[in-house]
């Protein structure tokens, strides 16, 4: 069991890590982007940082632990190491997401055999380490069909910096998301107006 100091320690450490995920939300934000953003660290070093750029992109993928964990991929395939050696990798690194990971990024995160994940809101709508599913868990419930595919699981700490996160979710949504859809359907007007 861990003292008293250390897990303070830790959670100093994820508060230090976790404001670097604010930044790259804020970054996502000036972007116009659904402000989450996330760092990934090894050793105690960040190694990758990313933020939202789905509207960017045009690409309903591309998640800010999307956008990290490529930027690592990439990485890593210029150094022209195996998979086995990423997967090694991987099961190193520790994820700071400023929201709870959605079902998508949870599935891929556990796959890759990440091995903790901070984040700091929960993710009401769309979460997947708890709030809908809980794919950080090693259970058998929500296993993937393909063999090759197996879930290793990791585990999850939310709340870190939790209304910060909030706050910014809520600023941008109260300012009215630019790039949402626009209504299809034009408004009924009633006689004599």
């Amino acid at each position: 069991m861990a003292s008293a100091s250390q897990v303070e320690e830790d959670l100093a450490t994820a508060v230090a890590f976790m404001q670097l995920a604010i930044q790259q939300a804020k970054i996502a934000m000036d972007s116009l982007e659904v402000p989450v953003g996330c760092v990934i660290v090894e050793d105690g070093k960040v190694i990758a940082s990313g933020r939202n750029r789905t509207t960017e992109t045009r690409n309903a993928t591309r998640h800010a632990e999307m956008e990290a964990i490529d930027v690592l991929l990439e990485q890593w395939q210029r150094t022209g190491i195996s998979v086995a050696q990423v997967a090694e990798k991987f099961s190193n690194c520790i994820l700071y997401v400023t929201c709870e990971p959605c079902i998508m990024c949870a599935a891929a995160l556990s796959i890759l055999g990440i091995k903790k994940v901070y984040y700091g809101c929960a993710n009401d709508k769309f979460g997947g380490c708890g709030s809908i599913l809980s794919l950080h868990s090693g259970s058998s419930e929500h296993q993937f069909s393909d063999e090759g595919s197996q879930r290793k699981g990791f585990t999850c700490t939310g709340g870190i910096l939790a209304s910060e996160a909030i706050s910014l979710l809520r600023s941008f949504y109260e300012q009215g998301n630019p790039n949402a859809p626009k209504p299809h359907r034009q408004p009924v007007h009633q006689p004599g107006n």
